[in-house]
Parts: structure tokens; C-alpha cells; sequence
């Protein structure tokens, strides 16, 4: 059980430190990745900035992902799913055009103006307060890999068991403090977890 996200940053990067991980920059999940984003940045001595996906919804139940895509378009599709709902091809496509948009925009509030950080060659760590579904995450690792990094690690206090096995995949290295066997959703493992706004979010940035 953590605290709140400042305590799971902490742990988070007590773990990077004991794992010896370097990175070139680090790379947080909005919003609620941002706190923790803040405080392994300064612990690792790296920029911190922010890399965004959004799910994509179902036909008729935007509420149901049948994936997710990242700012640069780069999309994972749960091909079950969409065979489930009978989403077609042309259904898919035109959500991932939209979801991307999304994203990039979400991205663009984030950085004020701030160009999107050169990733080619670079070794980048991606944070995120926890990984449920893992929908997203894969979004965003697919992005940074699709940016050329040399070496991506994925780091996460909480996760469930086989969404982080799946998501070894997706990274060249993905360090969890913990894997909970009766895993239901990230919050659950937080004593404090309240909703952070796109202000308070920014604000970590801005530091």
C-alpha cells in the first residue's frame, strides 16, 4: 500500500537506484503519472516530460477500449475485442485517426509550446502510477519506440501480474515494485489516490 503517488515515486525510484537504471529522460503518463514522474526525474538527475495515448473506444460503448493509440498514431488494437463488438476495419481506423488527434492535443496543453523531446538514441524511462488493462502503456511504449530510443524501460509501482508479464513484450526492461496476485485496479493500492487535474499535472512540469 502506498501513501499517495509522492510515496510511490519514492519507492519507485528507491527501486531504479537499487536496479542501477540511468536514463536520458524520463517520460510520464498523464495525469496521474506526473507526481511520481517528478520525483524520479530528480532522484535519476534526467528532464522529465510526457509521453500520451488514449484508449479507443467501442462502437456504441466508447467506455469499452478496443485499444488504444499514442500521439504519433502508434496503436495497439485487442483484436478479441473487436471481433466481440464487431468493430470493422473502417470503424477502427477512423477511432484511432480521432483518439491519436486526441492525444497529440493533450500533449500539446502539456508542453506549452515546449518542442516534443528528441528520443532517437536516447535511453528513456516511462512512468506511470500504476497499469490495469495495460491498453495505454502499450500505446506509449510502441510511440517511443517508433521515436527511435535505444533502450526503454517501463517502471510502475503497482501493476496486474499479467498485464506487467505482457507488457516485458513492449520494453526492453519493466521494473514493478509490486505485482499483487488479487490485483482489481491501480487506486485500490493507494491509500490516498485522488484525481489530479491537467493544472496540478502541468504543474510538475513546470518545476
Amino acid at each position: 500500500m502506498f501513501a499517495d503517488r509522492t510515496d510511490a515515486g519514492e519507492q519507485l525510484a528507491d527501486r531504479l537506484e537499487q536496479r542501477g537504471v540511468e536514463t536520458d529522460v524520463v517520460l510520464a503518463v498523464p495525469r496521474g503519472g506526473l507526481p511520481l514522474g517528478r520525483v524520479v526525474a530528480d532522484r535519476l538527475d534526467a528532464p522529465l516530460d510526457v509521453v500520451v495515448a488514449k484508449k479507443m473506444g467501442a462502437p456504441h460503448n466508447p467506455e469499452l477500449a478496443i485499444g488504444a493509440v499514442g500521439a504519433d498514431g502508434s496503436a495497439w488494437v485487442n483484436d478479441a475485442i473487436v471481433a466481440r463488438v464487431g468493430a470493422d476495419d473502417e470503424y477502427v481506423e477512423a477511432e484511432r485517426e480521432r483518439k491519436a488527434e486526441q492525444a497529440r492535443e493533450k500533449a500539446d496543453l502539456y508542453r506549452e509550446g515546449k518542442p516534443v523531446p528528441e528520443l532517437e538514441g536516447q535511453r528513456v524511462l516511462v512512468v506511470d502510477d500504476g497499469v490495469a488493462t495495460g491498453a495505454t502503456t502499450i500505446a506509449c511504449l510502441r510511440q517511443v519506440e517508433n521515436a527511435g530510443a535505444a533502450h526503454v524501460v517501463l517502471a510502475v509501482p503497482v501493476g496486474s501480474p499479467d498485464s506487467i508479464e505482457r507488457l516485458r513484450d513492449e520494453a526492453d526492461e519493466v521494473i514493478c515494485v509490486d505485482t499483487p496476485p488479487g490485483f482489481g485496479a491501480v487506486g485500490q493500492f493507494y491509500r490516498r489516490f485522488d484525481q489530479v487535474s491537467d493544472d496540478e499535472a502541468r504543474s510538475y512540469l513546470d518545476r
